[in-house]
């Protein structure tokens, strides 16, 4: 696989579950009768701890970026590599269940406690189980499209496509 078509799997696995977590957690979610997400307000909470000041539109493009990006690169260049070497035989399934939870710690206790104050977990109430559920989401619909795309063939340990 070239690294053209790496990078543009990775992106493209990001683009969709990002877009799967926010339907999920800002639509489905509060459908059902449960808590809405507010990502973008934790982003610009963090930003005014970081910075001093959060200018329009950069929480959106803080959320968007770390759905689009970041996150999608922790689970093909650290979580399933990690996994990889540590525990070859196992399912990628279990290795995005694992990095959704991860991701949740990450995001309600290191970037929501830690870095913006809040309490951890944001004090436990139905916004942290629909956070939960929905980083979750998020990395199966990542892992499952770079898993599906071959995204991953070119890594260290790979020996054959992953079944999905």
């Amino acid at each position: 696989m070239t690294q053209l078509r790496t990078i543009t799997t990775v992106l493209t696995a990001g683009a969709f579950a990002t877009l799967a977590f926010d339907t999920f957690g800002q639509a489905i979610s509060p459908l059902l009768g449960y808590s809405k997400l507010a990502p973008v307000g934790l982003a610009g909470a963090t930003l005014k701890t970081v910075f001093g000041a959060n200018p329009s539109g950069a929480a959106h493009l803080l959320h968007v970026m770390t759905g689009l990006v970041f996150y999608a690169v922790g689970y093909f260049a650290i979580a399933r590599p990690v996994q990889r070497a540590v525990l070859p035989r196992l399912h990628w399934s279990v290795t995005a269940a694992v990095y959704g939870v991860a991701l949740w710690v990450l995001a309600l206790y290191v970037v929501a406690h830690l870095v913006a104050g809040n309490k951890p977990f944001l004090g436990f109430t139905g916004i942290t189980w629909v956070a939960l559920w929905g980083h979750v989401l998020y990395a199966f619909v990542a892992a499952y499209i770079m898993e599906a795309k071959g995204a991953l063939l070119d890594l260290p340990g790979r020996m054959k496509p992953a079944t999905i």
